[in-house]
C-alpha cells in the first residue's frame, strides 16, 4: 500500500509540477502524473474526489498568492473542459531589479542550507520526470520546494486530516488560568497562521458557535471521530477565521518603546505603527504576546496596557528567579 502524502507535499509536488510546464497541464495529466494524487488513484479513490481533492489545492495555492493560470480552449476561452494549468515562471520569480544587502544575503544563504536541490523531495522530482515523460517541454529545474524542516504543532497534521476527511475531532484544550484542560469537540474548517502562530479555526460542537484555538494549547493528541459534517461548512471558513482575529487585534492594541537596530525592532516593526511616544502593536492574545515580548528582554518596554505589563513583569521575574535558583543550586 502506498504511503499518504501529506496534503503541504501534495501541494509542494503540485507547484513543481505547473512550474515545470510551459503548455500547461490537464487536470488528467494532474491526477495522473503528480505525487500525492496519483498514490490515492492508485489505491482507488474516485476520481470526482480527486478532482474535488484538486480544486482546493489550487484555491489553497491562489490565496497564498501563488499564480496558478487556467488556460481554456483558444477557439472558445470559456470552454473549461479540457484547460490546462500552469504557474507562469515570469510571475512566480523575483522581478529582476530587486538587489539584496550583504545581511540580506547571509539569512538567504543560511536558508539555502535548508532550502537546497536536496531539499525536493524524490516524489517531487519524479513528478517533474514523468511529466516531461508525456512529452510535455519543461523548464530549469526546479529546487527547494519542499523543506525538511517544521516548526507545526503535532496537533496539526491530524486536523488537517480531519478537515479534509470532513471528519469531528476532539482534544483536550489548556487556556492560561485554568489548572487542568476541557475537552473540545469541533467540527474543524481550516488550519491558519496568525502573527506566526498556528490555530484552527471550527465549530464547537458543545458550544454550537464558530470557535479559534491555538495550536500551542492542544495538550495531548488529537483524536478523529467517525462522525462528519457537511463538507460545505468549509466554504470561506480561512476568510471567517482571519477576519476574527483582525477584529481581535484592532480591539486590543499595545503601546511599546522598541530599541531600534534589535530583534524586537525587526519581529515587531512589521505589525507596528509608529506613534508620539514609540510604537502601537496590535494582538489577539495577551497571555502570547506577554510571552513574546519577555522574550526580548530589555529590547522593549510596555506602556500600556497594564495587563500586558504586568504579564511581561512576571515572567521576566520569573526568568529572574529561575536563575538565580540555578546559580544558588550550582555553588552548594
Amino acid at each position: 500500500m502506498a504511503a499518504r502524502i501529506p496534503p503541504e507535499e501534495r501541494q509542494t509536488n503540485l507547484v513543481v509540477a505547473l512550474m515545470a510546464t510551459e503548455i500547461g497541464l490537464t487536470k488528467q495529466q494532474i491526477l495522473d502524473s503528480v505525487s500525492g494524487y496519483r498514490q490515492r488513484a492508485e489505491t482507488g479513490t474516485r476520481v470526482d474526489a480527486l478532482e474535488k481533492m484538486f480544486e482546493r489545492d489550487k484555491d489553497e495555492l491562489r490565496t497564498l498568492g501563488v499564480p496558478i493560470e487556467t488556460i481554456g480552449d483558444s477557439s472558445d476561452p470559456n470552454d473549461l473542459r479540457e484547460a490546462r494549468y500552469r504557474i507562469p515562471k515570469a510571475e512566480y520569480d523575483l522581478p529582476a531589479d530587486i538587489s539584496f544587502s550583504p545581511a540580506e544575503l547571509a539569512v538567504l544563504q543560511l536558508a539555502g542550507s535548508v532550502w537546497s536541490a536536496e531539499s525536493a523531495s524524490a516524489d517531487a522530482q519524479a513528478g517533474v520526470r514523468k511529466i516531461r515523460a508525456l512529452g510535455i517541454d519543461g523548464d530549469e529545474p526546479i529546487i527547494g520546494f519542499a523543506p525538511r524542516i517544521t516548526t507545526r504543532e503535532s496537533s496539526f497534521a491530524p486536523l488537517q486530516t480531519a478537515i479534509e476527511a470532513h471528519r469531528i475531532a476532539i482534544f483536550d484544550y489548556l487556556k492560561p488560568g485554568e489548572e487542568s484542560p476541557r475537552r473540545r469537540t469541533i467540527r474543524p474548517l481550516a488550519l491558519l497562521d496568525f502573527e506566526a502562530r498556528w490555530h484552527v479555526y471550527g465549530i464547537d460542537v458543545d458550544a454550537d458557535g464558530e470557535r479559534t484555538f491555538l495550536l500551542s494549547r492542544i495538550v495531548g493528541d488529537v483524536v478523529l471521530t467517525r462522525k462528519s459534517f457537511a463538507p460545505e461548512l468549509r466554504d470561506d471558513a480561512g476568510d471567517r477565521a482571519l477576519a476574527g482575529l483582525r477584529a481581535v487585534a484592532e480591539r486590543n492594541s499595545a503601546l511599546l518603546e522598541i530599541t531600534p537596530g534589535t530583534e524586537a525592532a525587526l519581529r515587531l516593526g512589521r505589525r507596528a505603527t509608529a506613534q508620539i511616544q514609540g510604537f502601537s502593536v496590535p494582538f489577539v492574545d495577551v497571555h502570547i504576546f506577554a510571552d513574546e515580548l519577555a522574550s526580548y528582554g530589555p529590547e522593549v518596554r510596555v506602556v500600556e496596557p497594564p495587563a500586558l505589563r504586568d504579564a511581561v513583569v512576571t515572567r521576566l521575574r520569573g526568568i529572574i528567579a529561575a536563575h538565580e535558583s540555578e546559580q544558588g543550586g550550582g555553588e552548594a
